[in-house]
């Protein structure tokens, strides 16, 4: 990526935004080190009132899944969140149909293409289908249809989804929607929840038999209640936190599998 050079004389304040706009939209440590320790950088931001972006940033360089996905070339470090909880409960096939509320940047969506088979790399199994959606924009990924800068809550949204699946049931939803955090932890939690019951009405709506539901919550005083409707349509319900989670993160997915 070539960087431009800016006239600092003028508005200091241009390159801290652009520049932590830039990080924010890249898992590249070595890119986010040249920037975080460049002088010019840390002349510019002032100590207390940068803390939380050179907080983020240090975290960062520091967090060995960052470094992984990189090296595995996933778009995001959220991609070893899904092979984790699938690792484990091996819910993912070839021949399988997905939906991916949430998909950008589109690290869980190259987990599933991969493990269903979407982009066949092995004729002698079954080709997946794999469809995935998100307000933000979503680039490119081979073995997937992206409905990018789409509002998967709209009904005219899910109507384009289920044109796409021409007559197919769903095997696996998948949730990774995640609202802006107001910082109030009810309220955000509240904000997610409404978010996780529009991927469970989707699904209940288009879900083959013994399919699986995974969606990303944020913990607060609904968990109970998603999860007894949650068992209302599927056989097994939990609640898992994958090792890649954040320990000080309150994010954890709730799990059902078996669609009734």
């Amino acid at each position: 990526m070539a960087l431009r050079a800016l006239n600092l004389t003028r508005n200091p304040q241009v390159l801290i935004v652009k520049t932590l706009a830039t990080c924010a939209t890249i898992n590249d440590g070595t890119l986010i080190k040249a920037f975080c320790t460049s002088p010019i950088l840390r002349k510019v931001i002032p100590k207390k009132k940068g803390k939380s972006s050179h907080d983020w940033l240090t975290r960062q360089l520091n967090d060995p899944y960052v470094k992984l996905a990189k090296f595995d070339q996933y778009r995001a470090r959220s991609a070893y969140k899904l092979r984790e909880i699938d690792d484990r409960h091996k819910f993912l096939c070839p021949g399988q149909v997905v939906v991916e509320c949430g998909a950008a940047p589109g690290a869980w969506t190259q987990v599933a293409i991969s493990r269903i088979n979407s982009m066949p790399k092995d004729e002698n199994r079954p080709q997946g289908m794999m469809i995935g959606v998100d307000l933000l924009p979503i680039q490119p990924l081979p073995g997937a249809t992206l409905l990018s800068g789409a509002d998967f809550t709209l009904p005219e949204t899910q109507e384009q989804i289920t044109n796409l699946l021409n007559g197919k049931k769903v095997d696996v939803v998948l949730s990774d929607m995640a609202p802006n955090a107001t910082g109030t932890k009810s309220l955000d939690h509240d904000l997610i929840m409404a978010l996780a019951y529009s991927a469970l009405r989707f699904a209940i709506h288009n879900s083959g038999r013994n399919a699986t539901f995974l969606c990303k919550v944020w913990e607060g005083h609904r968990d109970k209640k998603l999860l007894e409707d949650l068992e209302k349509f599927y056989n097994s319900v939990k609640i898992i936190k994958p090792p890649s989670s954040r320990s000080n993160s309150s994010e954890k997915f709730a799990f059902a599998r078996g669609f009734k």
